[in-house]
């Protein structure tokens, strides 16, 4: 299933290729193999970043992709370090046009469809990242300017600098979106909406929480309580208990858990598409498979009962009697 992005005009899947396990958990020969299956299976939206396995990642998508590379629309990213430099990070414009640069050779392109700012920039002022980005796009190099993890107002500021300066505006958002981690909904999906920005979240089943592999509580050993990342994210017991009853409704509405975590996501109004990671075929194929999903409006409300509501975006709760 295709999807706009944005109002760009360019078509993209309903599930995105995420190839942050290529060079890393997935090898050459793996990752050509996922990358035939993303392929055979419809996705023509590939996205990367220039940290991904020192660049590893970027240099396979690179090899993949020749022969095709017209047929994709393909994403990477730029901000968190890829040196030991104090400029070899962040978005200013003296690493950003040096990361596109480094991003183009091992992608063996000649231009990046959509660049993401990795990251809001705390220590560098916003018109400065958008001019240099803006700088890229007429040079040809950057087709679409993109930000990934940004605030709703850090969005909104972005747009409102680029229609003032007349630089090319932010068409796309990146942010963390999946049945317990639903703050998007709070701000930042209701203005994509509203502004006709592309939402393409990451991280779907909750860094694997979602994926039916936790039904008996919160385990003692694997990723989710032992690497310190995914702990601080998804390490709350009630999210395990969550996981168990979410496992068990995707049994009942005869699907698999990872299959109904990505169609949950994609059935949001504001989202264009999804990514989807993974080391192997087998682990994608139930991802893939989400594109072909449907969730009536009275099953997406089933599922997302599985979690507390959401607040409102103000004080005021006038709106929920309503």
């Amino acid at each position: 299933m295709l999807r706009p992005l944005g109002k760009t005009g360019v078509k993209v899947s309903s599930v995105a290729l995420g190839t942050m396990s290529f060079g890393g958990d997935s090898d050459e020969a793996a990752s050509a193999a996922v990358w035939r299956a993303a392929r055979e299976a419809g996705v023509n939206f590939i996205d990367t970043a220039d940290v991904y396995n020192e660049g590893r990642s970027e240099e396979i998508v690179g090899r993949l992709m020749r022969g095709e590379r017209d047929e994709i629309v393909l994403a990477t990213k730029a901000y968190f370090p890829t040196g030991k430099g104090p400029n070899a990070r962040g978005s200013s414009r003296y690493h950003i046009v040096r990361a596109v640069e480094a991003s183009l050779r091992r992608l063996a392109t000649d231009r990046i469809d959509v660049y993401y700012l990795h990251r809001f920039d705390d220590g560098t002022d916003l018109e400065e990242s958008l001019r240099a980005l803006d700088a890229l796009v007429t040079s040809g190099k950057v087709l679409y300017p993109a930000c990934s993890n940004f605030a709703a107002w850090q969005v909104a500021q972005a747009l409102g600098i680029a229609a003032l300066e007349r630089f090319a505006p932010i068409v796309a958002v990146q942010p963390m979106y999946n049945l317990v981690k639903r703050t998007a909904e709070i701000e930042l999906l209701p203005m994509a909406q509203a502004l006709g920005v592309a939402v393409v979240p990451y991280s779907p089943t909750g860094g694997g929480l979602l994926t039916g592999k936790y039904t008996g509580g919160k385990p003692e050993h694997g990723r989710l309580v032992e690497w310190k990342m995914y702990e601080a994210r998804y390490g709350d017991p009630a999210m395990f208990d969550i996981a168990a009853k979410f496992t068990a409704l995707a049994g009942e509405l005869g699907q698999h858990p990872v299959t109904l975590a990505l169609a949950w996501v994609t059935s949001h109004p504001a989202v264009t598409s999804v990514l989807a990671g993974g080391r192997d075929v087998e682990q994608l194929a139930p991802a893939f498979a989400a594109q072909a999903v449907y969730l009536d409006p009275a099953t997406r409300d089933r599922i997302s009962a599985l979690t507390p509501p959401v607040p409102p975006a103000t004080d005021r709760n006038e709106e929920l009697t309503r």
